[in-house]
This record gives structure tokens, C-alpha cells and sequence, in this order.
């Protein structure tokens, strides 16, 4: 994992974003409980310490939707970055991120939806849906759009 400083000398949070695929290769999205716009995300995480990326995912995953009926097709080359809007650096993940560094996965979704459950030990979400592909840029909150359209380039082989 490289490691690089925001402009603010505050590091990015390592963590893992999970793209899950449905059979129609419709993409898993849901509304953050703590968000007041409508911005819809994919599962993603932090990766705790001594934790591999293909760990976290599957945990984050079992966390987040209440299922890990899925299995991994796809991981992205390397580590995608964004960085948070200036006005919530220093206030969300206790002050200590500037944003996050992120390793990418595809996986296909071997459930029933009725496998999913949001209302996990600790909700993050409070609705889903599966979303077409070309949609994800403009339902996830801006400052993370352009690293969603950068997934979405790194997956198009899956996606077609």
C-alpha cells in the first residue's frame, strides 16, 4: 500500500469498496442513514489492522448488506483516492483522514435478495436498490464521483 499526505499533512484511510453485481449485472447501491441528500453508495470500508483487503471486503460486506453470498471476480490493479470537501476534513473519522485510499471489487451477488438485510447489528443504510452501472456517477455524492466513474472504467470488461 503506498502511502501519501494530503496538503493538510493528514493521511487517507485505507479501505475497500465492493461492486456486487446482481445476474442482470444491475449494481448494489444504498442510502447512507446519516446522509439528509439523496446520494446512494456501494458498500465500502475501512480495513482494520493486520486485515487483507479480500478480508475486509468480505467482512465489510457481511456488515453493511447482512450477507456475503457473493463471490469475488474482479479486483481493481491498484488503490483508487478521493479526497474529502475541505469543510468535513478534520471532522468525520475522528479528525484523523483527509479521505480514503481505496481497493476495489467486483463480486457476483449468489443470493436472493431477500438474503439481503440493511438492518444490520450496526445500520448504515436506510434503503437499497440494484442500480444500472451508467447511473452510479450521479447517485453518489459528488466529491466521489469521478473515483466511481474511474471504477466503473477499471470494471467495464465485467460490466458489458
Amino acid at each position: 500500500m503506498s502511502e501519501r499526505l494530503h496538503p493538510s499533512g493528514l493521511p487517507y484511510r485505507p479501505c475497500v469498496g465492493i461492486m456486487l453485481l446482481n445476474p442482470k449485472k444491475h449494481v448494489f447501491v444504498a442510502k447512507r442513514l446519516d446522509m439528509i441528500s439523496e446520494a446512494w453508495q456501494m458498500p465500502q470500508g475501512g480495513i482494520d489492522p493486520g486485515e487483507d483487503p479480500v478480508e475486509a471486503a468480505v467482512r465489510e460486506l457481511g456488515e453493511e448488506i447482512g450477507t456475503t453470498k457473493a463471490e469475488i471476480i474482479a479486483e481493481s490493479k491498484g488503490w483508487h483516492w478521493y479526497d474529502l470537501p475541505e469543510d468535513l476534513i478534520g471532522k468525520v473519522w475522528k479528525g484523523r483522514y483527509a479521505g480514503q485510499r481505496q481497493k476495489w471489487f467486483a463480486m457476483r451477488f449468489t443470493g436472493k435478495d431477500s438474503d439481503i438485510d440493511i438492518e444490520t447489528e450496526h445500520p448504515e443504510f436506510s434503503e437499497w436498490k440494484w442500480a444500472r452501472p451508467a447511473t452510479l456517477p450521479d447517485l453518489i455524492v459528488p466529491f466521489k464521483r469521478q473515483l466511481y466513474i474511474d471504477v466503473l472504467s477499471e470494471f467495464q470488461l465485467i460490466l458489458a
